[in-house]
């Protein structure tokens, strides 16, 4: 096994927004208001995840296509967790429908982005209108249904802690033995919290399906491939009493990553970006390793921005997508948080080309369809903790 750091391995395996004020904790940062109102154009970019992505637009993209774009301010609005997302589509189909601007103009938040997509409610793109998506695998772009934008990829990993930990299980049976027979050293959170778990789930639900079953739920809400899941589900509950602490469940993706940083577990499901990103910042220690299970492996996926499509400033928008997408985006995604780039290798230094010359966003087992997947987070609510 190979420890992580700049350089991703190929790995095939999932990934996760925000309200109006008064539905919860969504916080306004960038540029002050004086900066805002002095420059010819603000716009918003809306994010849902944690705060590893709300550090990559802030600290990463937006200083650098500020820098190249006088004039033009960009803001963001945060939702950690994701907390608000019905909310959040419910206001983009409401501005859309009377035909007014939602009050930002990007927005990157998986199950938003998706299911406003399919309630109209964003720009149609492809190549005539995002001139970088003609470096993009068309695979790639046509998982965005028409709407959704690709900008960065990443997978789900198995973690473990080298020094406790001498032979990590290689396939998804051996990974629940190994959890039955060392209780309190395996820790995931919960579908509703985070990708990471969400995998996790994901892939002891699709060990009890059919390949034909499994490809279904991939792609709409099917009732009948749903019903299959309780057998996974009963297996998730037995898990319990050999999780950590005997069935507690961590809330969200980095509180995994501070557990197994602590030393307070061995092992445990990660996103591929964020492992990388804790292990450079020190949170998780040289000590700790990955592997990627296979039969079924964990899942993953590209990340998809979205334009409103009632959006006021859907051009200026578009030309940050495009800048999202240049060479310079995609090298501030790779070594900001270690995303896969979703373009061409050989538009990018020959330095990010040879780091993830293995990391095929094409090639990564997809999660569920959006409903699916809250449907899957809510049964998951009710039946195994």
């Amino acid at each position: 096994m190979k420890k992580l750091r700049h350089v991703l391995a190929a790995s095939t395996a999932l990934c996760a927004v925000g309200a109006l004020a008064a539905c919860g904790p969504v916080a306004a940062t960038g540029s002050d208001a004086d900066a805002a109102a002095a420059s010819d154009e603000s716009i918003t970019v809306f994010i849902s995840g944690d705060v590893n992505v709300q550090d990559l637009w802030e600290d990463g993209l937006i200083p650098a296509y500020e820098e190249a774009n006088p004039g033009v301010t960009v803001r963001t609005t945060i939702d950690l967790h994701g907390e608000h997302d019905q909310q959040t589509v419910a206001k983009l189909t409401t501005s859309t429908q009377a035909g007014d601007d939602p009050g930002y103009d990007l927005v990157d938040a998986g199950f938003v982005t998706s299911s406003a997509s399919e309630a109209g409610a964003l720009l149609e793109v492809g190549t005539d209108t995002i001139a970088g998506l003609e470096n993009v695998p068309e695979t790639t772009i046509e998982a965005g249904g028409g709407f959704g934008i690709p900008y960065r990829a990443s997978s789900v990993l198995l973690a473990y802690d080298t020094t406790k930990v001498d032979a990590p299980p290689e396939t998804l049976d051996d990974l629940l033995a190994w959890i039955d027979e060392n209780p309190g050293e395996f820790a995931y959170n919960p579908p509703s919290t985070g990708g990471s778990g969400g995998a996790f789930v994901t892939t002891v639900l699709d060990s009890f399906l059919t390949p034909e079953e499994q490809e279904s739920l991939r792609t709409a809400a099917d009732a009948d491939a749903m019903a299959g899941w309780d057998a996974g589900f009963d297996r998730l509950a037995e898990l319990g009493a050999s999780v950590y602490q005997g069935g507690v469940y961590p809330n969200g993706n980095t509180q995994v990553l501070e557990l197994l940083g602590s030393g307070q577990i061995s092992m445990a499901p990660v996103w591929s970006d964020q492992f990388i990103t804790s292990q450079e910042s020190g949170l998780i220690g040289d000590d700790v390793a990955y592997t990627q299970i296979h039969d079924p492996s964990f899942t993953g996926n590209a990340s998809y921005l979205g334009i409103p499509r009632t959006s006021d400033s859907a051009d200026t928008a578009i030309d940050l997508v495009d800048f999202v997408l240049s060479s310079e985006g995609q090298q501030i995604i790779a070594e900001q948080i270690s995303g896969y780039p979703v373009v061409d290798l050989s538009t990018l230094p020959e330095s990010v080309a040879e780091a993830f010359a293995d990391a095929d966003p094409t090639a990564l087992r997809p999660g569920y369809y959006s409903e699916v997947g809250s449907e899957m987070a809510n049964a998951w609510d009710q039946r195994v903790p």
